[in-house]
């Protein structure tokens, strides 16, 4: 990727139930355009008899992306969404002004093992939506735009990239890309992409700048007009980025918001129990950590 101006290694980090793979936020970058968060989630076996559900949690001023390579998540949340998700389709939840979700192993998959692997992704909003009321949708992988380009197989998860648009409802300007390639050849695409850019490699390696770059590595570009690489044979990365929204956003356990005393709202009302409720999924929740207010 020319011009790289950062590269971002996996690092391991607890989610409670198993551990994950924290690329955003980076103690030396901490948002790629809009987005602010992403997770690496396994591959990880999950048992017959593990517990790799996560209990309601909230979330305030963003919205939530999940991506799945293998596996299937059951979603629920205090808007009254249901829906399984499963490889290659999209849940997209907006937050805005609250919302609690909680992700749970599938009724077909209990007492039986499964691998779990994907992406969660946090989507800052723009400070103008960040009290939108709560919402959620599901897009199905045979709703995405997806094309063969120049050798390379293309995918347009979320946003607008290549003069094409995903059905996921955005709200900013931005793009999540899959590309993948059989063969190794030269990658020249930066005249589809605009603003910030980030570059995950899942599977496989690429070249930029003299240097080799592999698995579990995030590279970001300076200016995406500039993205240029080699990719090996057998390699599938992941390509994101678009306009910086003009105001710094803060991040405290799972709330984002351009107003710090706003974050601190939100944690005083999950401490209460005033956020909404999951229609029937209301027993439990992720209690609040008790590190610093920020």
């Amino acid at each position: 990727m020319s011009n790289i101006g950062i590269i971002i290694p996996e690092k391991a980090a607890s989610i409670g139930n198993f551990m994950v793979g924290r690329l955003l936020p980076f103690i030396d970058k901490r948002h790629v355009g809009p987005f602010v968060f992403i997770d690496h989630m396994g591959p990880v076996e999950v048992s017959a008899e593990q517990n790799a559900d996560v209990p309601p949690h909230p979330h305030i001023g963003l919205s939530t992306l999940t991506f799945l390579f293998e596996g299937a998540i059951m979603h629920r949340d205090s808007t009254g969404a249901v829906a399984e998700i499963k490889p290659g389709a999209v849940n997209w939840m907006t937050a805005g002004k609250g919302v609690v979700h909680s992700e749970r192993r599938p009724e077909r998959l209990q007492n039986k093992p499964y691998t779990l692997h994907g992406l969660q992704i946090w989507i800052a909003l723009p400070k103008e939506l960040e009290e939108i009321e709560p919402s959620f949708s599901h897009v199905e992988e045979a709703d995405l735009p997806s094309w063969e380009q120049n050798g390379l197989q293309i995918k347009l998860i979320a946003g607008s990239a290549f003069g094409k648009e995903s059905p996921v409802p955005v709200y900013s300007k931005l793009y999540f890309i899959e590309i993948k390639s059989d063969t190794t050849q030269h990658v020249k695409i930066g005249e589809h992409l605009y603003g910030e850019s980030g570059l995950y490699i899942l599977n496989g390696s690429i070249n930029a700048e003299g240097s080799n770059f592999g698995t579990k590595q995030l590279l970001v570009a300076h200016d995406s007009k500039l993205c240029e690489f080699e990719i090996e044979a057998g390699t599938t990365l992941y390509i994101f980025g678009g306009e910086e929204l003009p105001e710094a956003r803060h991040i405290n356990w799972n709330f984002v918001s351009s107003d710090k005393e706003r974050i601190n709202q939100a944690r005083e009302d999950w401490k209460a129990q005033t956020f909404p409720k999951i229609p029937g999924d209301d027993q439990e929740f992720v209690p609040l950590p008790e590190y610093p207010k920020k």
